[in-house]
C-alpha cells in the first residue's frame, strides 16, 4: 500500500494526523494482507495505540492490549512530579495504582532506577499488560492487591484511577469508550468515587514522609484536594496548563513537614 493512498483513507475515517499515522503503521513492517488488517482496525476506529501495540509515554514505548487505556500524555505530569519527590530517595518503594498499561510506573522505574516499583489493577487484561512492562504487578482492588509487606513502608503511591463521571462516558470519544474497558474509565456518579476510597486507605500504606500523587481533571481538582484533607492530609493542587495535566499531591499530616 503506498502511503498516499494509506493517507487518504485514514484521512477519509477521520485521522486528525493521518500523515503521522500512515508512517507509523507503514513503520510495523507489515505488508500486504497483514498491513490491510492493521489499516482495517484503525480505520473501524480502535486506538491508534491499541493497532501498533505500543504507546509513546515520556520517552518510553509502553506495551498495550486491546481494551487497556491507552496512557495520555497529560499522565507525564505526575510523572515529573513522582521525579522531583524521589530525587532525594532514590531507593524509595513505590505503587503505580490502578496500573493499567504500568505506563507511569515504568516511567518512573526509568527515571529512578533504585526505586522498587510496584504495579496494581483490578483488570486481568491490564495486569497481564502490565506484566510486560514492570517487573512487580499484582491483581486486586486498590490497595488490597499489594502484599501485606508493603504496608507503612510505601514512600510514593501513584495513581491514574478512572475519574470520569458515569453519564459522561457517553459523551467521550469513540476510541476510548468503545475501546477501552468501562473499569478503566468509570469513576461513578461524579468521577471520584475511586478518590475517596484511596483518600481513606492511603495512610495506613505510607511510610513516614510518604506521598500520595493522584491525577484528576482541572473542575475536580478542589474536591479531589478536600478528600485527602479530611483523611488528615496536607495536600496542594499542582496543574499544568501546557499538558492540560492537573494533579493532587498530598502526605499525611502526621508525617514530617
Amino acid at each position: 500500500m503506498e502511503i498516499d493512498a494509506l493517507v487518504a483513507r485514514l484521512r477519509a475515517a477521520g485521522c486528525v494526523f493521518a500523515e503521522d499515522e500512515a508512517a507509523l503503521l507503514l513503520g510495523t513492517g507489515a505488508t500486504g494482507e497483514s498491513l490491510g488488517r492493521l489499516v482495517q482496525r484503525r480505520v473501524e476506529g480502535e486506538p491508534l495505540e491499541q493497532v501498533l501495540g505500543w504507546a509513546e509515554f515520556d520517552g518510553l514505548r509502553i506495551a498495550v492490549a486491546p481494551g487497556v487505556f491507552v496512557p495520555r500524555r497529560r499522565s507525564e505530569l505526575l510523572v515529573r512530579i513522582c521525579a522531583e519527590i524521589l530525587e532525594d530517595r532514590p531507593t524509595s518503594i513505590v505503587v503505580d495504582l490502578c496500573c493499567g498499561t504500568g505506563a507511569l510506573g515504568a516511567a518512573i522505574a526509568r527515571r529512578t532506577p533504585g526505586a522498587e516499583v510496584h504495579g496494581a489493577d483490578l483488570d486481568p487484561d491490564a495486569v497481564a499488560c502490565a506484566r510486560r512492562n514492570l517487573a512487580l504487578v499484582h491483581e486486586g482492588d486498590l490497595f488490597e492487591a499489594l502484599p501485606p509487606e508493603l504496608r507503612g513502608r510505601i514512600d510514593l503511591v501513584v495513581i491514574n484511577a478512572p475519574y470520569v463521571p458515569t453519564d459522561a462516558i457517553a459523551l467521550m470519544p469513540p476510541e476510548a469508550r468503545d475501546h477501552e474497558h468501562r473499569i478503566a474509565l468509570d469513576g461513578g456518579t461524579d468521577g471520584l468515587d475511586l478518590h475517596r476510597r484511596i483518600a481513606a486507605d492511603a495512610g495506613t500504606w505510607l511510610a513516614p514522609g510518604g506521598a500520595v500523587v493522584i491525577e484528576t481533571s482541572e473542575r475536580q481538582s478542589p474536591t479531589t484536594l478536600a478528600l485527602f484533607e479530611r483523611a488528615a492530609h496536607r495536600a496542594e493542587i499542582v496543574r499544568d496548563d501546557d499538558l492540560d495535566a492537573t494533579a493532587v499531591v498530598a502526605r499525611p499530616r502526621s508525617g514530617p513537614t
